[in-house]
């Protein structure tokens, strides 16, 4: 929304202590979950292709549908390969595949980096939704334990500065999220 431009009312949620209203937008109960006059949404993905199509100017998925569909797909990858190795990691910080999942989502990451260095965005010429969400996980690398160094991963973290840098990144960023690198 940020990077459209949207302006947006949010209500942060603490998500052990949800509020009873909550499951009355979402039947799942989870998070987050975006109302949109007498729509309610709450899926990532979904919202966000909502978000694209609702505020057309500037366009995050391609025009061309092989493009969207590789963009699709690439968001899939995301949440699939990466997300799940975060989610773990956060779920249990200490525990005893938290160490393998930090390991196995450091080398996943370090083998796309010929990927970070192919275009100025994630394979791609222009900002899109991917970045949306590649750059979500890639700030939270700090808190998932996970550090990357120049001699592996150059391009990931020469794309994490031209994104975390974008204006529209930086005012997307809650109180919490801004903690999260200081």
């Amino acid at each position: 929304m940020a990077e459209k431009g949207v302006a947006v009312d949010v209500v942060n949620v603490d998500p052990e202590n949800k509020p009873a209203e909550l499951s009355d937008h979402n039947p799942y109960n989870d998070l987050p979950t975006l109302v949109d006059r007498d729509l309610v949404l709450y899926e990532s993905d979904i919202m966000m292709e909502y978000l694209d199509e609702r505020f057309p100017h500037p366009p995050l998925l391609p025009v061309y549908p092989v493009a969207r569909a590789q963009s699709r797909l690439m968001m899939y990858r995301i949440r699939k390969d990466w997300s799940r190795l975060a989610d773990a990691i956060l779920a249990d910080p200490a525990g005893a595949s938290a160490g393998a999942n930090r390991k196995e989502l450091k080398e996943s990451l370090i083998a796309t980096a010929p990927i970070f260095a192919e275009m100025p965005y994630f394979m791609s010429e222009e900002f899109t939704i991917v970045d949306c969400c590649v750059s979500a996980l890639l700030w939270r690398l700090p808190v998932l334990g996970v550090e990357l160094d120049d001699s592996q991963a150059k391009p990931i973290l020469k794309y994490m500065d031209r994104i975390f840098q974008r204006e529209s990144f930086q005012s997307s960023l809650s109180e919490l999220e801004k903690e999260m690198r200081h």
